[in-house]
């Protein structure tokens, strides 16, 4: 299988993470063959150890597949070594978590600037990124604040306008609203839902909250470490 696939982000062929509990063998991810194309709004979702989240690990380069193939903006994960995995997740790939991982000692201008910094980018054109996307999140006027000082809502916010700004091909968010009451997270997902709309962010949720379901252009559900069904809708 080529991976040269002009529209696609990720391309997986055959993957399979087995793990060893106590000796014993398990398979989390078994086999998964999957296509996700630029501009997608994807939930992968699926009951506990259905494998969501070692899959996202897997697409991540967090973590080695066992067997099979991977690869993310036409690069083969499985043939770069641990710095330039690094360096190739710095550049490509936008995390979202869901204890948001703000740096709590910097204020929101420094943490969303943060990976612009380690890419060496001007403070001109990290000031302009900056601006530009607290003010698509509404976050104006909070430049200055440090995370305690925001809401849970807030801070996700805050850690979506990170992910973002530098520009990746693909952001991944691991359960993004299930610290969030329901209004709160209907507004960041919106709010996401814009950003790829408007801008042609590549998402992929790995989640159970069904307010994200409801609102993905493609949902793919897991069950025992493989897909269960794949349906895309508008």
């Amino acid at each position: 299988m080529s991976a040269n696939h002009s529209d696609a982000v990720v391309v997986t062929k055959g993957v399979t993470k087995e793990y060893s509990d106590h000796g014993i063998p398990v398979l989390a991810v078994r086999g998964i063959d999957l296509e996700i194309k630029t501009g997608e709004f994807t939930a992968i979702v699926g009951p506990s150890g259905s494998g969501k989240t070692t899959f996202l690990n897997l697409i991540s380069g967090l973590d080695r597949v066992t067997e099979g193939k991977i690869w993310l903006n036409g690069k083969p994960l499985s043939e770069m070594s641990g710095r330039e995995l690094s360096d190739f997740r710095r550049d490509n790939i936008g995390f979202i978590f869901q204890a948001y991982n703000l740096i709590p000692v910097l204020t929101v201008t420094e943490n969303v600037e943060y990976i612009m910094l380690l890419q060496g980018l001007s403070a001109e054109e990290r000031h302009r990124r900056v601006q530009t996307m607290l003010g698509e999140l509404g976050l104006d006027g909070f430049e200055k604040r440090f995370p305690p000082q925001l809401s849970g809502g807030q801070q996700q916010r805050v850690a979506v306008a990170r992910a973002i700004v530098a520009q990746p091909a693909l952001v991944l968010a691991d359960e993004p609203t299930a610290n969030l009451d329901s209004q709160t997270a209907i507004e960041l997902i919106d709010r996401m839902r814009y950003l790829n709309e408007t801008h042609g962010v590549t998402f992929i949720f790995s989640t159970h909250d069904t307010k994200i379901m409801e609102r993905a252009k493609r949902l793919i559900v897991l069950k025992d470490g493989r897909i269960d069904s794949d349906e895309v809708r508008e």
